[in-house]
């Protein structure tokens, strides 16, 4: 695959304990995205944040559970974007989600395993 030219940056903030259907839903999202054929997702935990309801999620040492928050970004072409945006909409019941344009300069890979 080679995709070059307009795309599209879908960016998806939310916490890290957050679950779909009893898994972690950053790994819900990326699995859906690769099932849909999406070019690539990357996921990012963030030391601290805060979001719609103000309250600060941060990294102690001594917690034993945290809720970091986590940025997914995936970057397709602009309809491939738009055509996950409803499969998102039902995933994500608390959290930011943001599409901007970018410009591909270069994405391919080959077909080996």
């Amino acid at each position: 695959m080679k995709i070059e030219g307009i795309g599209k940056v879908l960016t998806i903030y939310i916490g890290s304990s957050d679950k779909w259907h009893g898994k972690p839903l950053y790994a819900a999202i990326v699995e859906r995205a690769r099932q849909e054929g999406l070019a690539g997702a990357t996921v990012l935990e963030g030391v601290v944040g805060y979001g719609a309801n103000s309250r600060i999620h941060r990294s102690k040492l001594l917690d034993l559970s945290t809720d970091l928050p986590i940025r997914i970004e995936i970057i397709d072409q602009p309809e491939r974007i738009n055509g996950f945006l409803p499969i998102l909409d039902e995933m994500v019941q608390e959290g930011l989600i943001t599409v901007r344009d970018c410009e591909i300069i270069k994405y391919t890979h080959s077909q080996a395993p």
